[in-house]
């Protein structure tokens, strides 16, 4: 009987220990990097840095832009910019993602857009430089291109 609680308990002991090695695992990124800069010039509001934030599940992937120095030049509302960003894959073509998610923005407002969705393959890699961001607002395209560049590096996808 002795033999068999000792069983049961170091059993019990390994079940614990590799459940709280999961637990404090580090979680594997699905895009590197998950952030990354552009310069960029606009047909309207400007120039400047702007910020790419991505994420990934599965075949399905998010990029965010935010830009300060790039400005509304109206008051704009909430959900209401029909955004189609272009980026440049390495292996050629390109991959769009879309979306009419923006925060509601004063004018004079940083520009920010997305989550904007897209379909990626298990090891992608795009790049803004060459790609365009396209933003619908009340009727007028205005037109975003990169200067160069992302930094660091475009998105890799797994």
């Amino acid at each position: 009987m002795r033999c068999k609680r000792l069983g049961l308990g170091a059993a019990l002991a390994a079940g614990t220990l590799a459940v709280t090695g999961l637990a404090f695992a580090p979680t594997a990124a699905a895009v590197v990097p998950q952030t990354a800069t552009i310069q960029a010039t606009c047909s309207i509001g400007g120039s400047g840095e702007a910020t790419l934030t991505a994420t990934q599940s599965g075949t399905t992937a998010t990029i965010t832009l935010s830009a300060s120095e790039i400005t509304a030049p109206i008051a704009i509302a909430e959900d209401s910019i029909n955004s189609t960003l272009t980026m440049v894959k390495a292996s050629g073509g390109t991959t769009a993602f879309t979306g009419t998610e923006n925060p509601a923005m004063a004018a004079g407002d940083g520009v920010s857009v997305g989550p904007l969705t897209g379909t990626v393959a298990a090891g992608d890699s795009l790049e803004a430089n060459g790609g365009s961001l396209q933003m619908q607002v009340f009727g007028i395209t205005i037109t975003c291109t990169a200067n160069g560049p992302q930094s660091p590096g475009p998105f890799v996808f797994e």
